[in-house]
């Protein structure tokens, strides 16, 4: 298993980028991008993990049970 972070500069950058990373690979977005009409219903679509930024418990409880996921499943 493993993490690739990426910085990316905007909402349609994410679209990008999950086109190159490897197919077991799932990104982890803002919330906010899920109420970015079709963005929101592609990103959806597409398996992407959000988080809330502005509620930091949330924010890590939902990056751990990803983190536990990864490892129990080995991907």
């Amino acid at each position: 298993p493993y993490v690739i972070v990426c910085n990316h500069q905007a909402s349609l950058d994410l679209l990008g980028m999950v086109e190159v990373i490897p197919d077991r690979c799932v990104p982890i977005a803002k919330k906010e991008l899920m109420y970015l009409g079709a963005v929101g219903w592609a990103c959806w679509l597409s398996g992407i993990i959000f988080i809330d930024r502005h509620k930091r418990e949330d924010a890590i409880e939902v990056i751990s049970q990803t983190a536990r996921t990864m490892r129990r499943e080995n991907v």
